[in-house]
């Protein structure tokens, strides 16, 4: 129930009908079959709109269905390096790096230092720049090289539009591709050509015989 002496009314088609009393806009919303809905109230005054408060409340929660529908969480991702790394397990961290930035997550690269490994800053800053340069196409640092306790670490926001993993609907026929097709057709000509050659009998064919050869006699 709208409280206020008066409001600023809005028609159903959008139009400016100006300031009057509440009063006399609940008549209006009463003589056209309508409601009077606040949809300003901070307004000053507050602005009210003639509608159909059902159909209003229907696409409302619509709206905030398909916006949650859209939504999608960013998952943040953690890759975790020592200062001595070895190159190919550094080149498998970078591109798990790249995986979870396809995907559309954020990603944390934190180098771990143990002992006196922290009186060397210096070679976790560099081991965070190569790793930055390798992921650039697919990621932006947010910050510079962070030294937090026995770790360095750098954020990277994804490049990518998160990936929305829709459940394919039971039943639905497969669609195949045209080179599907063609395999398939090749295959089943191959599989009628072998049902003809079992149906057609074999008569086997007898050796030929083979000629007699003589032994030559030699004078001595």
């Amino acid at each position: 129930m709208i409280r206020v002496f008066e409001v600023r009314v809005v028609d159903e088609d959008g139009s400016q009908l100006g300031v009057m009393r509440t009063a006399d806009a609940m008549r209006l919303a009463q003589e056209r079959g309508l409601d009077l809905v606040e949809v300003a109230p901070l307004a000053s005054p507050p602005v009210a709109r003639l509608l159909d408060f059902g159909q209003y409340k229907y696409e409302l929660t619509k709206r905030e269905k398909e916006a949650k529908r859209k939504q999608r969480s960013v998952t943040f991702k953690e890759v975790r390096l020592k200062p001595k790394i070895g190159v190919g397990d550094f080149d498998t961290k970078v591109r798990r790096a790249i995986e979870f930035l396809e995907d559309g997550d954020r990603v944390k690269i934190a180098v771990q230092f143990r002992g006196r490994e922290l009186t060397h800053p210096q070679i976790g800053r560099d081991l965070l720049d190569k790793f930055a340069e390798q992921i650039k196409e697919h990621g932006v640092v947010e910050r510079p090289p962070l030294l937090e306790g026995k770790s360095m670490h750098i954020s990277v926001a994804s490049t990518h539009k998160p990936k929305v993993h829709e459940p394919t609907p039971t039943g639905k026929a497969h669609t195949r591709a045209p080179d599907e097709e063609s395999d398939d057709a090749e295959g089943d000509a191959e599989a009628a050509q072998e049902t003809v050659n079992e149906a057609t009998p074999v008569v086997p064919v007898p050796p030929r015989p083979e000629p007699e050869t003589g032994s030559a006699s030699t004078g001595v």
